[in-house]
């Protein structure tokens, strides 16, 4: 296992071998990589451990640089296991590069089903019973998707926690897909009312934006197109603390007059293309709707439903918003067919993608009467009017978890983990241990 130091942390590299099927355990197996932090001096044998569940589906773990952040204030009492979640970072690949070894698109779509929350938390088991053992327990901590992960671990495997810290993360427990994007677009438009509030001036930049491609979509740096509504998918930065602000530096950076007049300049292409590529995450893409896919929900699969439900909210119309005065608005959180044309790391996924949309009768996910009977303590940052995560749904769970204990907070957004400096964290820490 390799062992590097970094600034006051010792960090030590896991592979694991799990079954890519967990109810086939002697069937194929796929590999589970994630890196163990200590703070510099400490034993690590004397410290509980810390599962943390990163966000997604389909995000790497963090990667530290260090004891800084809300890392630093977990390493004050934990031994902290950043997981690479499957198909993910340095765990065995999921993208377009590798999937085509499986087969075609229906082989390719039936590996992508066992990529959800529930094989996750089967392949935690099998990484906590490798690391401490049968019968000790540990602490998670999960933000975002990591916490609908760490909620499926209280319902079917409880008696593996200790303790259980959710960060933007309670997920409606036996709501459809169309009832997340139902509730999300009327939050994603506020998130729009409160930036062109802050930035009037953008209103009129992004009409002359999405005017400008309406008329000629243009082709991205890596290879994508920029469209209209890929351009407005850009809104999915609006959701976190500092979103707002980086649109705006992006819009005002969008044109340049060349020798045939005013034209989208190379550096707003280029920052556009990372924020749209999915090359570092597909499974975001391919499985966002799929993880609230529960057949107790809606027999039916989920079927495109950020696609189905947009209908619904007008106002999402770029071409009625330019045909008439009303600002442009930005989409969020939201996955359509059309990525799967206009991005190069999506494209030849199509099918496989097409296939998990129409999928029926996904197992589910959650088990309310367990949560009910619930005896791990759990605490949850809910945060107000969270664009990804509805704060209903979050506060309905939150009731259904028996003892679960919640802090609802309009002073951070949803990435208030991340950039805390570790304040949202230690408030969980103390909640859960009955210090608040």
């Amino acid at each position: 296992m390799p062992v590097h130091r970094l600034p006051g942390t010792v960090v030590t590299d896991h592979r694991f071998r799990v079954p890519l099927d967990h109810a086939e355990p002697d069937g194929e197996r796929i590999e589970i990589f994630a890196r163990e932090v200590v703070a510099a001096g400490k034993d690590p044998d004397r410290l509980p451990w810390l599962l943390f569940l990163q966000g997604g589906p389909g995000n790497r773990s963090p990667r530290p640089l260090g004891k800084d952040g809300w890392l630093a204030r977990a390493l004050d009492d934990y031994r902290v296991l950043l997981l690479d979640q499957r198909g993910t970072g340095l765990s065995t690949p999921a993208n377009r590069l590798t999937l085509p070894a499986r087969g075609d698109a229906a082989a390719q779509a039936e590996y992508l089903s066992r990529f959800r929350a529930d094989a996750i938390v089967r392949d935690c088991e099998s990484i906590r019973r490798s690391l401490l053992g049968e019968d000790r327990p540990w602490s998670v901590l999960g933000q975002s998707f990591g916490g609908f992960c760490a909620v499926n671990y209280l319902s079917f495997a409880p008696d593996a926690l200790s303790e259980v810290l959710i960060t933007g993360g309670l997920p409606g427990l036996r709501v459809t897909a169309e009832d997340v994007y139902r509730a999300a677009y009327p939050r994603i438009q506020r998130k729009n009312t409160a930036h062109y509030a802050r930035y009037p001036e953008d209103v009129e930049a992004v009409r002359d934006i999405v005017r400008h491609l309406r008329d000629s979509p243009v082709a991205l740096p890596g290879g994508g197109v920029l469209t209209p509504r890929a351009f407005q998918s850009l809104g999915l930065m609006l959701g976190s603390g500092s979103g707002s602000h980086v649109l705006h530096y992006l819009i005002e950076d969008a044109f340049v007059t060349g020798p045939a007049g005013r034209v989208l300049s190379d550096s707003f292409l280029f920052e556009v293309q990372g924020h749209l590529s999915f090359a570092a995450n597909p499974l975001y893409a391919l499985l966002h709707e799929a993880c609230y896919g529960q057949e107790s929900a809606s027999a039916q699969g989920t079927r495109w439903a950020a696609e189905t439900v947009r209908g619904e909210f007008p106002a999402f119309d770029a071409d009625a918003a330019l045909d008439g005065e009303e600002p442009v608005l930005f989409t969020g959180e939201t996955i359509h067919p059309w990525m799967f044309e206009t991005d190069p790391a999506l494209a030849p996924l199509r099918e496989a993608a097409e296939l998990l949309a129409q999928r029926e009768q996904w197992p589910d996910l959650y088990d309310p009467d367990r949560l009910a009977a619930n005896k791990v303590p759990v605490t949850a940052a809910v945060y107000h009017d969270d664009m990804y995560v509805d704060t209903a749904d979050s506060l309905e769970t939150a009731r259904a978890i028996r003892g679960l204990r919640t802090w609802v907070t309009d002073e951070y957004e949803h990435d208030g983990l991340r950039v805390s400096d570790g304040r949202v964290l230690d408030r969980l820490v103390r909640l859960v241990r009955g210090e608040l």
